[in-house]
């Protein structure tokens, strides 16, 4: 289930130096922060309600809640890091709530992912941002069940939140999200079969991911140059 506001580890306490210093350098450095600093890939899904975006800083959180923004919702998950402790502490500050739903960029969405996804939607106080690391595939991945859920787009319709637009990229392993969501307008193109119930009733976790096949210079983009997490 999603979490909101959890404790953050001792490992980054950020009421020490020390802890604050490693957390700072871990966002910065570790998780590639230096090039974010410039481009957060922030687009509205759907908007005044709903953005995507990649992994805040504490000074992208001000700004937020400078446009109005009441809940993130990062879909990293819980994370025992710097750049976690950070964001927290900044949502905190600013009167935020924060909400973990952890996503996966090179899976498909499991069932219970796709049902928290619609009680998250329903349950947050708005306007939203969502993001993951890069704001490209798992962002993505939930943009699309936003729109299906939040703004009643058929899935054919809601797929366009995965784009290179956005810089995802379909034909490495994170076009398992793709995929997943194509093998339902697949299977369900004479039926109709709305997609929650798909979901429900036909949907294959194992079978997607068995059945996907990414390409090696997408791969070599996607893992070793973009290093998506």
């Amino acid at each position: 289930m999603a979490q909101t506001n959890p404790s953050t580890s001792s490992a980054f306490d950020l009421s020490t130096k020390g802890g604050r210093r490693r957390a700072q350098h871990d966002l910065i450095w570790s998780d590639h922060g230096f090039l974010r600093a410039a481009f957060s890939n922030f687009h509205w899904i759907e908007p005044g309600k709903m953005a995507r975006a990649n992994q805040p800083s504490p000074q992208d959180v001000r700004r937020y809640a400078g446009m109005g923004i009441k809940t993130i919702l990062n879909l990293r998950g819980k994370a025992d890091t710097g750049y976690y402790a950070l964001e927290k502490e900044a949502c905190g500050q600013n009167g935020i709530v924060l909400v973990d739903h952890r996503m996966h960029s090179r899976q498909p969405p499991s069932r219970e992912q796709v049902r928290v996804a619609k009680h998250i939607f329903e349950t947050i106080e708005y306007p939203a941002v969502m993001h993951c690391k890069s704001g490209a595939d798992r962002a993505g991945a939930m943009a699309v069940l936003y729109a299906h859920f939040g703004m009643g787009q058929p899935i054919s319709e809601a797929v366009e939140q995965l784009s290179l637009k956005y810089l995802h990229v379909k034909q490495g392993k994170t076009g398992m999200i793709d995929f997943f969501f194509q093998t339902y307008l697949d299977e369900t193109r004479e039926s109709g079969k709305p997609f929650l119930q798909w979901v429900e009733e036909d949907y294959d976790f194992d079978k997607v991911v068995a059945s996907f096949h990414s390409q090696w210079w997408a791969n070599l983009l996607v893992d070793r140059i973009l290093r998506r997490e």
